[in-house]
């Protein structure tokens, strides 16, 4: 064998070498056509959805305010004096018309003792005069001179009895008296403060809410709130509402008042409001997610016999991670939550229902 033949041989094997090699790498064109079809008829993506049912709403306002007493006032006096005792003790609790503070009254009764004296005297002149007007001894005009004597004197008395009444302080109303400023045997003026006197039972709430409720706001609704000195939730009432919106702010003043038979809550507490504007009892609720905002409308996605289907919604009123809506959806129908910007009309996908 010549070397022109041997040459040939060995190119020869080398091509086949190489082709037997190069041939798995070489498309299939059948292969490329199973893939398309897999891809347009197969799943894609695995989205999560939820299937909807009716159920309560309830339509809440949520704000903050502060804890106000029921009653409060300083305890001050009217007249000056010194301090003959107190008779209440720091953080006692007092009913109505009871006896707190007694200034040294002993001038004004000396001088209504003596008046009574004079009233003694008076009201014999006046007995006596009468009967001489009856037996026509004197005339009218001096039998009511002696009868205006008497009536004058009697009301100074009642003038000092008045002034006399001022020398003792004495409890509004039910309560508890805070810290006293003053001590027995020291001078009070008038308008020196005594002590605070509170009733805190019940409690009253004063918050803020958008001027944009006051159509839906009324007088007994009843209202939720927290305190941070508790890990837990108290209930009350509304039983005042501003007559006038805030100009400043657009927003109107409520108070409420809650139950403190435990005396828990305190004035000047801060207090995390939620009112109860309306209860829904049929709602129709969706992920806020799920919900896609467009220039005419908003829509959600919705699976429908194994493919996804777009549907325009009108919305209500917005949870924290929830969205009322009011048309465009029934009950039990599919809304996808997850894979909005993914998925697409007509598409299918694997469902993860929630």
């Amino acid at each position: 064998m010549n070397k022109n033949i041997k040459r040939l041989l060995y190119i020869i094997i080398a091509l086949v070498i190489l082709g037997l090699i190069a041939y798995p790498k070489i498309p299939k064109g059948g292969d490329k056509a199973n893939e398309a079809v897999q891809a347009a008829s197969g799943p894609q993506i695995t989205v999560d959805a939820v299937i909807l049912k009716k159920e309560q709403l309830k339509n809440q306002v949520n704000t903050t305010g502060s804890l106000l007493a029921d009653e409060s006032v300083t305890l001050n006096a009217e007249v000056a004096g010194k301090i003959e005792a107190i008779s209440f003790t720091e953080g006692q609790k007092v009913k109505k018309g009871e006896l707190l503070l007694k200034l040294n009254d002993e001038e004004i009764l000396a001088e209504i003792e003596k008046l009574r004296f004079t009233v003694k005297l008076n009201e014999d002149n006046e007995f006596r005069q009468r009967q001489l007007l009856e037996k026509e001894a004197i005339s009218s005009e001096e039998y009511e001179t002696a009868l205006t004597t008497l009536n004058t004197v009697r009301s100074e008395i009642k003038v000092l009895q008045a002034r006399l009444e001022k020398h003792y302080i004495r409890a509004p109303f039910d309560g508890t008296v805070g810290l006293r400023s003053i001590s027995e045997g020291g001078y009070l003026n008038p308008g020196t403060r005594v002590a605070e006197l509170y009733k805190i039972n019940p409690i009253k709430l004063e918050f803020t809410i958008p001027s944009k409720y006051i159509g839906v706001v009324n007088v007994g609704d009843r209202i939720d709130f927290t305190v941070d000195a508790y890990d837990q939730s108290f209930g009350g009432t509304i039983y005042a509402i501003e007559p006038q919106i805030d100009p400043q702010t657009r927003s109107i003043r409520l108070r409420a008042k809650a139950d403190n038979t435990g005396g828990k809550l305190f004035p000047g507490q801060f207090a995390r409001i939620s009112l109860t504007l309306e209860v829904i009892e049929d709602a129709l609720l969706v992920p806020s997610e799920a919900v896609i905002p467009e220039l005419n409308g908003k829509k959600v996605y919705l699976y429908r016999e194994g493919v996804v289907n777009s549907k325009q919604v009108t919305s209500g009123i917005r949870t924290e991670n929830r969205l009322q809506i009011i048309s465009g959806l029934n009950e039990g129908d599919t809304v996808i939550s997850s894979g909005i910007l993914q998925i697409g009309q007509g598409m299918e996908v694997n469902l993860n229902i929630k």
